[in-house]
């Protein structure tokens, strides 16, 4: 279910996108605006990066095979990976253009550019608040990194709204404003790249940062007759989904077969409770008492 949300929502972004791109670049070409154009610019890697993450999702949601027995979770965070080297590559070609420009003359851009701006950043922060709150709800590393596409618009838009105003309020020798604004804009996107990547790489590496969900799993477990006590939790994420290493402590006299029993009894548990958990490994441990 998480799965076909998160690919409903990427689908979404893809239109989404592809639509905004013609619009500002028709708007930014005819209004004589390069903010425009350069926004026109990222929306179109937007729709790149957005069909790589649907790619990403599909192929990440497969069953576990003989050659890949935990999954292909980790393609997520690959695909990631790659959303972040297109945004990267967006800023870039927008930080050249935008220097080109300035040392170039050019004329002030069309008053009417304000108002498909005014437009574009309302629209784009609904894209992001309704991307972002998908990702939450499955769980979605790619599809967060995509929701922050959306924001990146935003603020690339928001910049060049506040570019064109200046050139358009100030007069002659303004003309570039909009242009030092698409420039400013490429600081964003460097910096958003920078927060995308970041959880990404430690998906990655397996990196400790699920404190929480770590506390959900030794209340659920204390629950279970037969255990006495947790003890190592590890939890690593693979895709929308958590494999989990769990130590329990269970009686020392009680027979191999029963801790089996009191075993099997906390998995079933945790991944009923816990959707969000592919699959739990539990070694149990004899009490010392």
């Amino acid at each position: 279910m998480s799965t076909t949300k998160a690919i409903s929502t990427i689908i979404f972004s893809i239109i989404g996108n592809t639509v905004l791109a013609i619009v500002k670049g028709l708007v930014g070409y005819f209004g004589n605006s390069y903010a425009l154009i350069a926004d026109a610019i990222e929306s179109t890697s937007d729709v790149f990066s957005s069909i790589v993450v649907l790619v990403g999702l599909r192929y990440s949601s497969l069953p576990p095979d003989e050659n890949h027995p935990y999954g292909h979770g980790k393609a997520e965070s690959v695909v990631t990976f790659i959303v972040v080297v297109l945004l990267i590559g967006s800023g870039v070609i927008i930080a050249i253009q935008s220097i080109e420009h300035i040392i170039t003359p050019h004329k002030v851009p069309a008053p009417y550019t304000l108002i498909v701006l005014a437009v574009i950043i309302f629209i784009k922060e609904l894209f992001f608040r309704f991307v972002s709150k998908s990702s939450k709800q499955t769980n979605s590393s790619s599809l967060k990194a995509d929701a922050w596409h959306h924001r990146s618009d935003a603020l690339t838009s928001a910049a060049a709204f506040i570019g064109i105003s200046i050139a358009l309020i100030m007069g002659d020798g303004y003309e570039t404003a909009d242009d030092w604004a698409a420039l400013v804009a490429t600081i964003i996107i460097f910096y958003n790249s920078y927060l995308i990547f970041r959880p990404a790489f430690g998906e990655i590496m397996d990196e400790h940062r699920y404190d929480d969900l770590v506390n959900v799993i030794r209340t659920v477990s204390r629950e279970i007759p037969g255990v006495i006590a947790t003890e190592k939790c590890r939890v690593r994420k693979s895709g929308m989904k958590y494999l989990v290493d769990l130590h329990i402590t269970v009686s020392a006299v009680i027979t191999v077969k029963e801790g089996h029993d009191v075993a099997h009894a906390l998995k079933n548990v945790l991944m009923k409770n816990i959707p969000e958990i592919a699959d739990v490994l539990i070694h149990f441990e004899p009490d010392e008492q």
